[in-house]
């Protein structure tokens, strides 16, 4: 599945209610480890289970979002599940993206 851009606060809140895993990228233009962990996150989306969906925030576009979770870095990947953040990570770090994103197939 291609990752998706959240476009308001209300599709954020709406989509974080998800019954199954959501990983959503905050991320911005300025910031040069966002660019550069970005294809990877790509890449990542397509071979994850069905099930678990990825989408992206830019936090200059979504403040509000962003704000609501209090996003104090980027890239920071944030799992939701049933409206309640499950798992975080602050910082470009493909394996443990990767290692994040696994274990939601578990």
């Amino acid at each position: 599945m291609p990752v998706e851009p959240i476009t308001s606060l209300a599709q954020f809140r709406q989509l974080i209610k998800s019954p199954t895993p959501v990983v959503v990228d905050f991320w911005a233009t300025t910031c040069e480890n966002c660019k550069a962990i970005a294809p990877f996150y790509e890449t990542l989306s397509s071979s994850a289970p069905p099930h678990v969906k990825f989408y992206k925030l830019d936090i200059y576009d979504q403040h509000d979002a962003s704000e609501e979770v209090s996003i104090y870095a980027m890239p920071t990947f944030m799992v939701f599940k049933d409206g309640n953040k499950i798992q975080e990570l602050v910082g470009a770090y493909p394996q443990k993206l990767k290692d994040m994103v696994e274990s939601l197939s578990k």
